[in-house]
């Protein structure tokens, strides 16, 4: 539960972060650190994260140095254009909270179904927010798969499924942005979970 919270926390902040470079332009590691309230070593680390999740973040050096995004570079994730207010939180951010120690959302999947991989679609905006989650595990790419009548754009990819329980808070952190094509078990768990959401905040 608490590696969920810090996934969650992280994710938050680090789509706040790319908010903040988007909204503001350039700025420094200290400026980041003040804002986001962290350190600055977190900050850098953050910078590495979305480096790596594709999103182009590049270094200038000197006393009006810093970080910011290359030009023309926008991301709804941070919802907007350059000189928006950074929106904060990503859609999921909040995350999923399970019940007592060990106990899954209700309704999760039992282990003993034997689920080991599952076949999801993602929209353009769900992989960036996969790779800056860094969730789901074990996401693998199909490079070859038939497009989607409806939905050109998006992309099939495989999941490994640690345990179903884990597998349904990863795909609820994607929000509308992932699509479970199999195992049916496995959507119609996530359907189920989503009605209960939507009853809940209805």
């Amino acid at each position: 539960m608490y590696s969920d919270y810090r996934c969650a926390m992280r994710a938050s902040r680090l789509v706040s972060l790319l908010g903040l470079l988007q909204a503001r332009g350039r700025m420094s590691t200290r400026q980041l650190a003040a804002e986001l309230e962290v350190c600055e070593r977190t900050v850098l680390r953050d910078i590495e994260a979305l480096s790596s999740a594709g999103i182009p973040v590049y270094a200038t050096r000197g006393r009006r140095g810093g970080f910011e995004l290359m030009d023309g570079f926008t991301s709804e994730l941070a919802g907007g254009r350059r000189g928006d207010a950074p929106t904060g939180t990503p859609p999921g951010g909040g995350g999923v909270q399970r019940g007592r120690r060990g106990e899954a959302p209700p309704g999760t999947l039992r282990a003993t179904d034997g689920v080991q991989r599952a076949l999801i679609r993602l929209s353009p905006r769900g992989r960036r927010l996969a790779a800056l989650l860094g969730r789901p595990a074990g996401l693998h790419i199909r490079r070859h798969a038939a497009p989607v009548r409806g939905q050109s754009d998006w992309i099939e990819a495989w999941v490994r499924i640690d345990s179903p329980g884990t597998a349904v808070l990863d795909l609820l952190a994607l929000g509308a942005e992932v699509e479970v094509v199999r195992p049916p078990e496995l959507r119609a768990e996530l359907a189920q979970v989503a009605r209960l959401i939507a009853a809940r905040h209805g």
